[in-house]
C-alpha cells in the first residue's frame, strides 16, 4: 500500500506543545499539523523541556507507530530503532520509509538541502503529519516526548486508515484524496453503485430522478486537475445532487412534472453554476413532490419517495428526494429549496442538517419557483461542516437576482470558521412553549426529544431563556404567497426557456394534463388569479413581513437571544397515504425572511428521526451554524438508516 504526501493545503497553524490547532483552507477546517515543541535556542533541549514532559525512547516510537498499523489493519514494515530517545529527523525518515511517502520540498533553515533527512522532512510536512515549530525552522535534533508520540500515533493511524465511504464528510473525502487512497472518479462510481442498488432496486427509495451520464468522464478530468496543480477547494472532485428545480444544462430540469421530462435549459442556476466552479460534481438531480407544492414528495415523473428510515413513511418534502438520498448516502451533500419549509422538513425527517439561508443570501436565478418572495436554495447534508462548505460555495451576488444586494458586505469569508465546538457556552436560547405542541400523540413522541434536546443545549453550556412569540397567532394567521405567485412566476420561467420550452403556461400544463391529477385543483386555483395587484397581496407581502420581522426581533432584543429553537416539525415522518402535517414553526423563517438550520435532535420510540430548528437574524447564518455545529458535536444524534447499510 503507498501513500503519497500531497496536502490540503501547505502552511498553516501549528502544533505547539503538543496542542492542535486547525489549519486554514480558504476558511476551511483542515487536519492540522504535527510539530513537536522544543526551544528554539538549543536543539538540544527536548520538547520535553518546554511540555514539561519526558522524552520518548526509540523503542515506544516503533511501538506506537506499529499499535496504530495494526489498529488501521495495514502492514508493519518499520525497521526496529534503539535509543534513548528519537530525534525529529530520525522519527521522519522511518515514517518517510515505511508509509512510502513521496519526496516533497522544504524551507526550512535549519534543515539543509543536501542532508540526508531533507526530503523525509519534506514529505512529512507535506503530508500534515510533522510540521515546523515555527514557519521557518524544523528543530530536526529535537527529540519527541510520549505526548508528541501519542498525538503522531493518532494522525498516523488516521492517515493509514483505510477510507469508509458510507457516512464520509467532505473533508474526509478530501484527506483520502489527498493522501492518494480514493480519486473522484472512484467516489463517483461509489455513489452510482449504491444509487443503483437502493434507489433502483432493493428498497427503491424512488429518490434520484436523473444521474448525469457524463460524471464519471467530469471526475476524471478533476482527478488530472488535482494532480497537476492541487485541489480549487474542499468541493473539489466531490459528488453532489441536486433537487430537480434547479436548472441543469447538461440534464433535464423537470420539477417532478411530466409535462417537463425532456425540458434541458441553456444555463445552469446560478447556484449549480458556482458548485461547479468550486470544483462540485453534479450526479444527478432528485425528486421532489411536484412543483415544490406539498411536504410528502410525490411526482408524476418519479412517483412517491421513500423514508430509508421506515420505507412505509413518507421522506418530507417538498426536497425530500434530496433528503432521502443524502441520508442513505447517495452523495457527498446535496441541495434544496425552502419556501415553506421544504429544506427543513425533509432534513428533519431523515437526521440531516438543512440550512434555509437569509433570502438574499443565494440567488434563486435559474430555480423554478413556487414563490419568489419565500423561495430561497439551500444545502441539505449530513453534518453541519459539509452543509458550511456547500453554503460558502453557493453564495453570493447575482445581477439576476436583486434581492442578493441585501446581502453584499454581510457575508464572512467562510462559514466554517464558525464551526466552534463550543460555541453553545454562554449562548443564550430562547424557548417558546406554543413552539413545542404536545396535546395530540404524534406531537408528543416529538416534544420529548426536543425537551430532552433542551436539556443537552444547557449541559452544553448555553442558557434556555423562557420566550414567548408576539403575535404568533397574528402571524400564523397569514397564508403562504405559493397561493398568489406561482403562476405569474411559473410562465416568466416558462418563458425564460424560449423556443425550447415544451408549454408556455401555467395554463397550457393544466391544458396537456400532463400532470399530477392530485394537484388539479391546486394548480387550477392558483392558475384562476388574474393579477397580483390586489390590495389583499399587497397587504399580504407587507404586513405579514412587518410584523413577523418585528416580532421575531424584539424577543430577541428584549431576552438578548443568539437564536430561537423550537421542533422543525411538531410530528415526526408520517405513514404514506394517512397524510403529513408539519406544524406552523416553519413559518417563521420565510415570512421574516431570517435564517434557519435544522439539526438532528434524535430519534422518536418508534425510530423516526426528528430535527430541532435554530432561528436566527438576518444573514446571522454564522452564529447559527457555531451554536448548531456545538449541538450536533456534543451529542451526535445522526445515524445512518440500517435499511440502507
Amino acid at each position: 500500500m503507498t501513500y503519497h504526501g500531497s496536502v490540503l493545503k501547505k502552511g498553516g497553524a501549528l502544533l505547539l506543545a503538543g496542542t492542535m490547532v486547525a489549519a486554514s483552507w480558504g476558511g476551511t477546517a483542515v487536519p492540522s499539523a504535527f510539530a513537536a515543541a522544543a526551544t528554539p535556542s538549543s536543539q538540544s533541549s527536548t520538547a520535553a523541556a518546554l511540555a514539561g514532559k519526558a522524552p520518548a525512547s526509540a523503542a515506544t516510537f516503533v511501538q506506537a507507530m506499529e499499535e496504530a498499523a495494526t489498529l488501521a489493519g495495514v502492514p508493519f514494515t518499520m525497521d526496529k530503532l534503539s535509543g534513548a530517545t528519537i530525534a525529529r529527523k530520525d522519527a521522519a525518515l522511518a515514517l518517510q520509509q515505511w508509509l512510502k511517502l513521496d519526496a516533497a520540498p522544504e524551507s526550512f533553515k535549519d534543515v539543509p538541502d543536501q542532508s540526508e533527512f531533507a526530503s523525509a522532512v519534506g514529505a512529512l510536512n507535506a503530508a500534515g503529519l510533522m510540521k515546523g515549530y515555527t514557519d521557518s525552522l524544523f528543530l530536526p535534533n529535537a527529540v519527541l516526548t510520549a505526548s508528541d508520540v501519542s498525538i503522531l500515533k493518532d494522525r498516523v493511524y488516521n492517515y493509514i486508515k483505510p477510507f469508509v465511504f458510507e457516512e464520509a464528510t467532505i473533508m474526509d473525502m478530501q484527506t483520502a484524496m489527498a493522501q492518494g487512497k480514493l480519486t473522484s472518479k472512484e467516489l463517483v462510481q461509489h455513489y452510482l453503485d449504491r444509487i443503483a442498488k437502493y434507489d433502483d432496486q432493493g428498497v427503491s427509495l424512488n429518490a434520484v430522478l436523473n444521474l448525469n451520464p457524463d460524471a464519471l468522464k467530469i471526475a476524471e478530468q478533476l482527478d488530472e486537475e488535482r494532480a497537476a496543480q492541487g485541489p480549487r477547494g474542499p468541493l473539489h472532485g466531490i459528488p453532489v445532487l441536486v433537487k430537480d428545480n434547479f436548472d441543469t444544462k447538461d440534464m433535464p430540469t423537470t420539477a417532478g412534472c411530466i409535462c417537463l421530462k425532456d425540458s434541458v435549459p441553456d444555463h445552469d442556476a446560478e447556484q449549480v453554476k458556482k458548485l461547479k466552479a468550486a470544483g462540485a460534481i453534479i450526479l444527478g438531480k432528485t425528486n421532489l413532490h411536484e412543483f415544490a407544492f406539498g411536504i410528502t414528495t410525490s411526482s408524476s415523473l418519479g412517483g412517491q419517495t421513500l423514508n430509508p428510515y421506515a420505507l412505509d413513511h413518507y421522506p418530507g418534502g417538498s426536497s425530500g428526494g434530496t433528503g432521502a438520498a443524502i441520508a442513505a448516502n447517495f452523495a457527498a451533500a446535496g441541495m434544496g429549496t425552502d419556501t415553506g419549509g421544504s429544506i427543513r422538513i425533509p432534513s428533519s425527517f431523515n437526521s440531516l442538517v438543512g440550512i434555509r439561508p437569509t433570502i438574499g443570501l443565494s440567488s434563486r436565478e435559474g430555480i423554478i419557483p413556487l414563490a419568489l418572495t419565500q423561495d430561497v436554495g439551500g444545502p441539505m447534508a449530513r453534518t453541519v461542516s459539509d452543509a458550511a462548505i456547500m453554503l460558502d460555495a453557493t453564495v453570493g451576488y447575482d445581477k439576476k437576482d436583486v434581492a442578493t444586494a441585501y446581502a453584499v458586505g454581510k457575508i464572512p469569508s467562510s462559514y466554517t470558521d464558525f464551526l466552534d465546538v463550543n460555541g453553545l457556552k454562554g449562548a443564550r436560547i430562547g424557548v417558546a412553549p406554543e413552539l413545542i405542541p404536545s396535546t395530540k400523540a404524534e406531537e408528543k413522541a416529538v416534544a420529548d426529544v426536543i425537551n430532552a434536546a433542551v436539556e443537552e443545549l444547557k449541559s452544553l453550556g448555553a442558557t434556555a431563556v423562557p420566550i414567548s412569540i408576539p403575535n404568533f397567532a397574528e402571524i400564523n394567521k397569514y397564508p403562504s404567497l405559493s397561493g398568489y405567485e406561482f403562476k405569474f412566476q411559473l410562465n416568466d420561467y416558462l418563458d425564460s426557456l424560449g423556443d425550447k420550452a415544451p408549454y408556455h403556461s401555467l395554463s397550457e400544463i393544466i391544458a396537456s394534463g400532463q400532470f399530477d391529477k392530485t394537484q388539479e385543483q391546486a394548480m387550477k386555483a392558483r392558475d384562476a388569479r388574474d393579477t397580483l395587484e390586489t390590495t389583499e397581496y399587497k397587504d399580504i407581502v407587507l404586513k405579514r413581513t412587518q410584523i413577523t420581522r418585528d416580532s421575531l426581533l424584539k424577543v430577541m432584543a428584549d431576552n438578548h437571544l443568539d437564536a430561537i429553537i423550537y421542533p422543525t416539525s411538531t410530528q415526526a415522518a408520517g405513514v404514506i397515504g394517512k397524510g403529513q402535517t408539519s406544524g406552523a414553526n416553519n413559518r417563521l423563517s420565510p415570512f421574516s425572511g431570517f435564517p434557519a438550520i435544522t439539526v438532528p435532535a434524535g430519534f422518536t420510540s418508534d425510530g423516526l428521526p426528528v430535527g430541532m430548528e435554530f432561528l436566527g437574524r438576518a444573514f446571522d447564518e454564522g452564529t447559527l451554524i457555531k451554536l448548531a455545529y456545538s449541538y450536533e458535536q456534543g451529542t451526535h444524534h445522526r445515524q445512518a438508516p440500517k435499511l440502507t447499510p
